[in-house]
């Protein structure tokens, strides 16, 4: 792994909460009402306590297109197919992509893949109590905030460091 000498934050974040229309599909799925309310929150509580967001990688699911506008929060976005129903492999290798000037990295995607991939990331030395409310549950519109000083590409399990969980509420 190579170290560099600059902090980068990653930011996983769950969609908000989504409704179940009949007849339609997981993947078309909209945000509920309590979806549209907690999603501005949690992008108010993203602009207060990390660095400001300079990329966005976002599953292509109508729910987390639709949680990231209402976070308010505007970077340059990358919508892509393979964060719907993706392994934690697959959204580290979508990760592993993001290029060395981007600093501050926002996840938009689903559960189980987003509590695991923050766990399996966390290495020694994180917040205990933010890893053990990631292990009981991953609600909707909540944030996990990691530290690394390894640039994206060599980012892999174990890397980064947990030190901030928020459920926007």
């Amino acid at each position: 792994m190579s170290a560099t000498n600059q902090s980068r934050t990653l930011l996983l974040m769950r969609h908000a909460k989504s409704g179940y229309p009949d007849g339609v599909a997981d993947h078309d799925r909209p945000l509920a009402d309590r979806g549209n309310r907690e999603a501005p929150l949690a992008g108010e509580w993203i602009r207060a306590h990390a660095p400001e967001v300079e990329a966005v990688l976002c599953s292509t699911a109508t729910r987390t297109r639709q949680t990231l506008a209402k976070t308010g929060i505007e970077a340059p976005t990358e919508f892509l197919d393979e964060l719907y129903d993706a392994t934690p492999g697959t959204v580290l290798a979508a990760i592993n992509g993001v290029g060395d000037d981007v600093r501050t990295l926002l996840v938009v995607g689903h559960e189980p893949t987003t509590s695991s991939l923050a766990l399996g990331l966390a290495g020694p030395g994180g917040d205990p109590d933010a890893a053990a409310e990631i292990a009981a549950k991953f609600p909707t519109s909540a944030i996990a905030v990691l530290h690394t000083d390894i640039r994206w590409a060599d980012l892999e399990l174990g890397g980064a460091t947990l030190v901030a969980f928020h459920v926007a509420r």
